[in-house]
């Protein structure tokens, strides 16, 4: 015969139960850490997965592992996803911050016509200099992508704003 189990007990300090109630309200923190949240203060209110689950509308083995998580790493770190499994990035830091200046500057002062990047001119640029730069990850990473530019092209702006169903 099943026995009853045993609820979880769930001990937050007050200034982790205020930061979770903040993030509970937030309505610019993403949705999956805002939804862990209210579990959190609803099974610390209620300490039953099922009346957890069925008064937010997720399944009572979602509060389960939200609750089982917050006991091992704490309250605010159960909020975040666990790492996934898979290949380490391969875009070293620096390599993003190169970039990401690259991409800041005009392209005139790198010496091309145009004033500004185009994703093509931007991907190509890189693909050529950034060995010279020392980022060999982002001239191997470019070099697999077909990038296209996503500006309209001659007069497709004008077609698309004439013809219906064509934009």
């Amino acid at each position: 015969m099943a026995r009853w189990r045993q609820a979880i007990e769930l001990a937050m300090s007050s200034g982790e139960i205020e930061n979770l109630t903040t993030l509970s309200r937030s309505r610019s923190e993403q949705a999956r850490r805002v939804q862990r949240a209210r579990m959190l203060l609803a099974y610390r209110e209620t300490p039953s997965f099922y009346a957890v689950g069925r008064s937010l509308g997720v399944h009572h083995q979602t509060v389960e592992r939200c609750v089982e998580r917050a006991l091992a790493f704490g309250p605010l770190a159960a909020l975040d996803d666990r790492p996934h499994p898979g290949k380490e990035p391969t875009i070293t830091p620096e390599a993003k911050a190169w970039l990401v200046s690259l991409a800041c500057d005009k392209a005139k002062e790198h010496g091309y016509p145009q004033e500004l990047w185009t994703t093509r001119l931007l991907a190509d640029h890189a693909r050529q200099y950034a060995r010279a730069a020392g980022h060999a990850c982002l001239a191997k990473l470019v070099q697999g992508y077909g990038l296209q530019d996503s500006r309209p092209r001659g007069n497709q702006a004008a077609q698309g704003a004439l013809l219906p169903g064509t934009a």
